[in-house]
């Protein structure tokens, strides 16, 4: 399967293991790490979020945790072969199981979310089979630091819950991002971010696509420091 080429590093990607796509794309990008020291990323598949993230903060080390075996195989080759391979280092492990007396300052994860589905294809990542949305929450609750921040991306419809399943495990909801995917439409999906200390809400609209194929300015700007747009 062909790689995913980004400006600083290399994806290589497999037809067992979910694909970069835009959602990860977007939480690599998005998600607040400017003061983290120690990132925790649930569920890494490829390992393009930790990427992204050790792209943008160079003084954070990074732990990955990833339940399906060949995943872990790509993620630490994709690791490996990177620019900031010394601070990066992924395990096989269930996140339910998982047990550290460490706090991360920075919880990360694109978690799986279609409750049912027709498609055999990428079962573990994309249903909540194996790590449902109160597993989640909890656990990362238990892992987050002080002054530490939980980030998430969800479908749209899924935010309510979450949200307050998140406040039942003390996490408050500190930033909200609506995003569509082109202009004029619905609301697709959520990128949420929570602490242990609540704070005022920050929340914004982020637009992909100005139109068919052709992403907004807003996407451009964004994620300028990793994808090589063909002019």
């Amino acid at each position: 399967m062909k790689s995913f080429i980004f400006r600083q590093f290399e994806i290589r990607q497999s037809a067992e293991v979910f694909r970069v796509g835009t959602d990860g794309v977007l939480l690599g990008a998005l998600a607040d790490i400017r003061n983290a020291r120690k990132v925790l990323e649930v569920g890494t598949g490829t390992g393009v979020i930790s990427l992204m993230l050790a792209q943008r903060n160079p003084n954070a080390a990074f732990l990955g945790l990833e339940i399906n075996q060949e995943a872990v195989q790509l993620t630490r080759l994709n690791f490996v072969n990177s620019p900031f391979h010394s601070r990066l280092k992924n395990i096989h492990q269930d996140f339910k199981s998982f047990s550290t007396q460490e706090k991360f300052d920075a919880i990360v994860t694109n978690p799986p979310y279609f409750e049912v589905s027709g498609s055999g294809k990428d079962k573990i990542a994309r249903q909540t089979i194996e790590l449902n949305f109160r597993e989640l929450i909890s656990k990362s609750s238990e892992f987050i630091s002080e002054q530490g921040v939980f980030s998430v991306i969800i479908p749209a419809e899924a935010g309510n819950e979450f949200i307050k399943t998140a406040e039942e495990y003390h996490l408050f909801l500190i930033r909200k991002i609506n995003i569509k995917g082109i202009e004029n439409s619905k609301v697709k999906r959520l990128v949420l971010e929570f602490s242990l200390t609540g704070k005022a809400l920050d929340e914004s609209e982020f637009i992909i696509e100005k139109s068919p194929r052709q992403y907004s300015d807003q996407y451009l700007e964004l994620t300028k420091a990793f994808h090589v747009f063909k002019g």
